[in-house]
C-alpha cells in the first residue's frame, strides 16, 4: 500500500469517525431533551398532586355524587381493605393531577417532536393536539353528568330487594376511572378520522361507505368498554356514531383543501418546468445568434489559409511518399544464400517510372 493510499483510508477513517460522533452526539442530545421534558411533566403533576392532597375526601365525595344519589336511605359505601380509606383517596389524588396536567404533558410532548417536523406539520398538529385535548375533557364529562347518573340508577335498582346495595370504594374508583378514560377516548373518533384523511390512508367516501361497519364496530367497542347492560352499551354506541359522521363531515372540507393544495403545487411545478425550458431556449438560440454574429465580424485572412493549405499538401505528400517506398526497400533486400545482388538489373526508378517525375523541357525562345 503506497503513501497515498494509507493517507486516504487515513481520511475516510477519520470521516466515518466524525459521522459517527456526530450522530452519537444528536442521539444524547435528543435523549437529554427528552429527558428533560419528562422532567417537567412529573414536576408539574407532582405540583399540582400536593396542592390536591389537602383535598383528597371531598375530591372522593365529588365522584361519589352520582352513586349516593341512588343508594338506598341510610346506605354508605364500604371499605372492604383495611387502608382503603386512605390509599383510595390518595390515588384518586394522583389520577386528579394527572387529568387537570393533560395539556402541559401534551404541550411537553408537542414542544419535543415540534422541531423535527416541517412547517406545514407543525400546522396541522397543532389545532389537531388541541381539539383532541377539548374532545377528551368533554368525554370525561359526558360520562360524569350523563352517563353516570343513569347507569348507576339503573343498577341500583336492578338487584334483588332483599340486598343492601353498598358497593366498594376501591372497585367504585376503577369502575368510573375505566368510564372517564374509555369515553375520554372515544371522543377522539373525529380527530383520527381527519388525521386517517389527511394522511392520505382513507377518503371521505371509502369513510361513508364504510358506515355500516362503524355502526357495527361501535355497539362492539360499547359492549367491550360498558358494564354489561344494555343501557349503558346504548350511552356510548351513539356517541361514537354521531361523533363518526361528525368527523366525516368535517374530514370532507380538510380533504378539499388537501385537493386544492395538491393541485396548487402541481401547477407551480409545471409552470416552473415550462418557464426553465423556454429560458434553455432562447438561451440556445442567443448563443447561436453570437457566434454567427462572432463569424461574420472576423475578417478573412487570406496568407494565413493559403499557408495552411500548402502545409496540409506537404504533409499528404510526404505520407504517400514513405509508404511507396516502403515495399521498394523491402523487395530489394530479399536475395537468396549466398548470391549477390545482380548490377546489371534495371534500376527501379527509371525514367520511365511514372512514380518519377520527368525533367522539365526548357523553354523555348520566343
Amino acid at each position: 500500500m503506497t503513501e497515498r493510499d494509507s493517507s486516504r483510508e487515513a481520511d475516510k477513517n477519520g470521516l466515518a469517525d466524525v459521522v459517527e460522533e456526530t450522530g452519537m452526539a444528536g442521539f444524547l442530545g435528543h435523549l437529554v431533551e427528552l429527558r428533560n421534558r419528562l422532567l417537567k411533566g412529573v414536576l408539574a403533576v407532582l405540583v399540582l398532586f400536593l396542592a390536591l392532597f389537602p383535598f383528597r375526601n371531598e375530591l372522593f365525595t365529588l365522584l361519589a355524587d352520582p352513586l349516593s344519589r341512588h343508594m338506598p336511605a341510610g346506605s354508605t359505601m364500604i371499605a372492604v381493605q383495611v387502608a382503603s380509606p386512605f390509599f383510595i383517596p390518595l390515588k384518586l389524588t394522583a389520577l386528579t393531577a394527572v387529568f387537570i396536567a393533560i395539556p402541559y404533558l401534551l404541550y411537553q410532548l408537542w414542544a419535543f417532536v415540534a422541531p423535527g417536523l416541517y412547517k406545514h406539520e407543525r400546522r396541522l398538529v397543532a389545532p389537531l393536539v388541541f381539539s383532541s385535548t377539548i374532545l377528551f375533557y368533554l368525554g370525561a364529562a359526558f360520562a360524569y353528568f350523563v352517563v353516570f347518573p343513569v347507569v348507576f340508577g339503573f343498577l341500583s335498582t336492578a338487584g334483588p330487594s332483599d340486598v343492601n346495595f353498598a358497593p366498594d370504594i376501591g372497585e367504585y374508583l376503577s369502575f368510573v376511572t375505566s368510564l372517564f378514560f374509555a369515553f375520554g377516548f372515544v371522543f377522539e373518533v373525529p380527530v383520527a378520522i381527519v388525521l386517517l384523511v389527511i394522511v392520505g390512508v382513507v377518503t371521505p367516501e371509502k369513510l361513508a361507505g364504510f358506515r355500516r361497519y362503524a355502526i357495527l364496530i361501535a355497539f362492539i367497542i360499547a359492549a367491550i368498554l360498558t358494564p354489561p347492560d344494555v343501557l349503558s352499551q346504548f350511552m356510548m354506541a351513539l356517541p361514537i356514531i354521531l361523533l363518526y359522521e361528525f368527523g366525516l363531515f368535517v374530514s370532507r372540507f380538510f380533504y378539499k383543501a388537501k385537493l386544492a393544495r395538491a393541485a396548487e403545487v402541481e401547477a407551480e411545478e409545471s409552470g416552473s418546468a415550462d418557464d426553465e425550458s423556454d429560458e434553455a431556449v432562447s438561451a440556445r438560440h442567443a448563443e447561436y445568434e453570437a457566434k454567427a454574429q462572432t463569424q461574420a465580424d472576423e475578417p478573412l485572412d487570406m496568407d494565413k489559409a493559403f499557408d495552411e493549405a500548402e502545409a496540409d499538401q506537404r504533409r499528404l505528400e510526404s505520407g504517400s511518399s514513405a509508404n511507396q517506398d516502403a515495399p521498394a526497400s523491402d523487395t530489394s533486400g530479399r536475395t537468396e544464400e549466398g548470391e549477390q545482388p545482380s548490377t546489371d538489373s534495371k534500376p527501379e526508378n527509371g525514367p520511365d517510372d511514372p512514380s518519377e517525375p520527368s525533367p522539365k523541357k526548357p523553354d523555348s525562345p520566343v
